[in-house]
């Protein structure tokens, strides 16, 4: 099979390598589409994965075509979307499911094999099975949906509420999108990217505000009749968002911090006034449920798009081969096109 393991920081290397045999409890999945993850980025081309050779690649689906000896073989040619984290079951946030805050766990694509490759053996706990009317590349972004849909379980956001979100990348646009769903009221979308704002507006979020050009603070205010956002969504890991998030939330609103920073989060006194003066809520959230307890925020996102109401292929800027991942990578590293969700599909 083909596949794209990772050397060293920067070395990124077309392959052939044997298809991987499936353990007791595994399945052989042909991956059938991946998208290109922002972690990936810096994951490829400045931080590294934690050991080498590791094939990248998290988000991603495919068709069983192989199971284990002793398998279930009705699931062959079933499609699946794939939960990522292997959880080690032992340490205390696993003991009561809270598996993405597990302390030993194993991560496709950073900590072993991902699926910028043909084929992966994934366990059978990992896999979500595609219900009828999802398609495999919409499937494939179930795990940032899943972010995003965690994030608003976060907020608690209600009937009619203001949400007002920074970061109008494929996490932030999702969020306005889920925020719809749930029966949000306004839904505010700010970024400093014009061409990512035009594109969220052809997706029906005409709210947008471009913070390079126009002042956030008075154009939220404006746009909530001076009340301001009743839950904000820092989803941009900018100082300058995180500062305006105070600014720009309403007294005793719920700001949830969402954005993955770069560097340090810096934030002025004043902006440190707002959050007494106003008894702000601050919230952090990190990756998604994947559980039967509280919810499987998964199984929620794969039936929000089975029914029609979150429709997530709209995204998709780019499909490319497998022989074009690297460029593909090259390409959002650089910045020399405009990307929302860059997709390795495998027909």
């Amino acid at each position: 099979m083909k596949a794209w393991p990772l050397h060293a920081i920067g070395d990124i290397r077309l392959e052939t390598r044997e298809k991987p045999i499936p353990a007791t409890g595994e399945v052989l999945l042909k991956v059938r589409a991946c998208g290109i993850c922002g972690s990936d980025i810096p994951r490829v081309f400045t931080k590294g994965t934690y050991s080498f050779p590791t094939v990248p690649g998290h988000e991603f689906s495919g068709e069983i075509v192989e199971v284990a000896e002793g398998g279930d073989k009705s699931l062959i040619g079933r499609g699946a979307a794939v939960f990522p984290l292997m959880p080690c079951r032992s340490c205390s946030a696993c003991e009561i499911g809270e598996f993405a805050s597990c302390e030993n766990y194993n991560y496709m694509g950073s900590r072993c094999d991902g699926a910028f490759a043909e084929y992966i053996a994934v366990p059978l706990w990992n896999l979500l099975l595609m219900p009828e009317g999802v398609s495999y590349e919409e499937a494939a972004m179930v795990e940032p949906a899943a972010v995003a849909m965690h994030t608003l379980r976060q907020a608690g956001v209600g009937l009619g509420d203001n949400v007002l979100i920074y970061g109008a990348g494929p996490i932030g646009i999702m969020i306005a999108m889920l925020a719809d769903i749930w029966g949000a009221g306004c839904i505010l979308l700010v970024d400093v990217d014009e061409d990512r704002l035009q594109f969220a507006r052809g997706l029906g979020i005409m709210n947008t505000c471009n913070a390079a050009k126009t002042d956030v603070v008075a154009w939220v205010h404006q746009q909530t009749n001076g009340r301001g956002a009743d839950m904000t969504i820092e989803g941009a890991g900018s100082s300058i968002s995180f500062e305006n998030a105070m600014h720009t939330t309403r007294l005793f609103g719920k700001i949830v911090l969402m954005g993955n920073p770069a560097g340090d989060m810096l934030l002025t006194q004043k902006g440190y006034w707002e959050i007494l003066r106003k008894n702000l809520t601050l919230i952090g959230t990190w990756n998604s449920y994947y559980a039967s307890l509280p919810i499987n925020e998964w199984q929620l996102v794969l039936s929000f798009i089975a029914s029609g109401k979150l429709r997530l292929d709209p995204l998709i800027t780019h499909r490319v081969k497998i022989e074009e991942l690297g460029d593909a990578l090259k390409m959002l590293r650089d910045r020399s096109e405009f990307t929302v969700k860059v997709m390795y599909v495998n027909q």
